[in-house]
């Protein structure tokens, strides 16, 4: 394809940078130096992510008790939005004016 192009001056349809039949990539410099780059980052990440802060025994139920104060406060918020006790005596005691069927 691309000594089609060369030899013969023609052009071959489509786009040189995709398909089956692409153009491969120049490898330059600034490619090579960031690829290292990102690999010396990787490699001290995986470095800090291997040594752990605390130990299992450590970490095991470290924030037990943040975590049911947090709960606690979460719970106290949704109770002072939800509303109190109302019972039905309150919403029937306008019908209690005459009482005309008790004896009294």
């Amino acid at each position: 394809m691309f000594l089609t192009i060369a030899l013969l001056r023609k052009r071959i349809p489509g786009h040189q940078w995709i398909g089956k039949y692409r153009r491969p990539r120049v490898v330059t410099l600034s490619m090579k130096r960031s690829m290292i780059r990102r690999l010396e980052v990787e490699a001290e990440n995986e470095y800090w992510l291997s040594q752990p802060y605390m130990t299992r025994e450590q970490e095991y139920k470290h924030n037990t008790e943040r975590r049911r104060a947090k709960w606690e406060a979460f719970k106290s918020q949704m109770m002072s939005k939800f509303p109190g006790h109302v019972y039905v005596a309150d919403h029937l005691n306008h019908l209690d004016v005459t009482k005309k069927w008790t004896r009294s």
